[in-house]
């Protein structure tokens, strides 16, 4: 069993680990759990009823964050042409086409996301063992591989807070939601729409009970049970 400092446990005193916590009730505590010296992420943590094994009850997604993530987003992207030119009027970070694929397969991996045009996906593909493992590669279903004309809106809800989710081969998704420095109201915005995101990307395998518990910590702190029907309430998602 690990072994916890005294100041987690001090902190941890404040938490009741009978009671499952309203959104709101669970961002407030967790604020006032923070010990860090540093401006902790607040992380959510779903656990689904579903087997990961099964290809039919798999749940990947995006959603867009209201209040975003509290940090710079570094946007790298894939393109060429007058796609590469759209892309750096839009304001990416990193634009290129294959000496850009080349520099990352060479092991640089200074950027927060990846969108590609699909005529780069044929070149970018190559790359899978190196963003696969990051969770950086650009793929349709979670909107990072877009036409040319898109890449202006792309490049903006990525800036803006957009979040990747999948679950992990032990049935949870894992997500930030905000730094402990956010207002009570504003994280727990971004909670109910990660929730809200989920529950819409609810697979066709999907069986019983969905959702089985929910729980929020700090980067270094406790984890906060959250009560389900309180939240998918909140969430619009019952």
């Amino acid at each position: 069993m690990a072994k916890h400092g005294k100041k987690y446990l001090e902190a941890a005193k404040l938490l009741d680990e009978n009671k499952e916590y309203t959104p709101e009730e669970a961002v407030s505590l967790a604020k006032k759990m923070s010990y860090a010296k540093f401006d902790e992420t607040v992380e959510l943590h779903i656990r689904l009823g579903l087997d990961p094994r099964n290809a039919n009850q798999q749940v990947r997604g995006v959603t867009l964050l209201p209040h975003g993530l509290g940090k710079q987003v570094r946007v790298l992207v894939f393109a060429q042409g007058e796609a590469e030119k759209a892309a750096k009027e839009a304001g990416a970070d990193v634009v290129g086409g294959d000496d850009l694929v080349q520099k990352v397969n060479d092991g640089w991996l200074e950027f927060d996301t990846a969108i590609a045009t699909p005529d780069m996906m044929g070149k970018v593909g190559k790359l899978g063992k190196v963003l696969g493992r990051k969770g950086l590669m650009p793929n349709p279903k979670s909107g990072t591989v877009v036409a040319a004309n898109n890449l202006g809106q792309a490049i903006k809800d990525a800036r803006k807070g957009r979040l990747e989710f999948k679950l992990d081969k032990a049935a949870i998704i894992h997500v930030p939601v905000g730094k402990v420095s956010f207002e009570e109201n504003k994280l727990a915005e971004n909670v109910t729409a990660v929730v809200d995101a989920v529950v819409k990307a609810k697979p066709s395998g999907a069986k019983g009970q969905y959702i089985k518990t929910a729980s929020l910590n700090t980067t270094q702190g406790a984890g906060i049970k959250l009560d389900l029907k309180q939240t998918l309430s909140v969430s619009g998602a019952q």
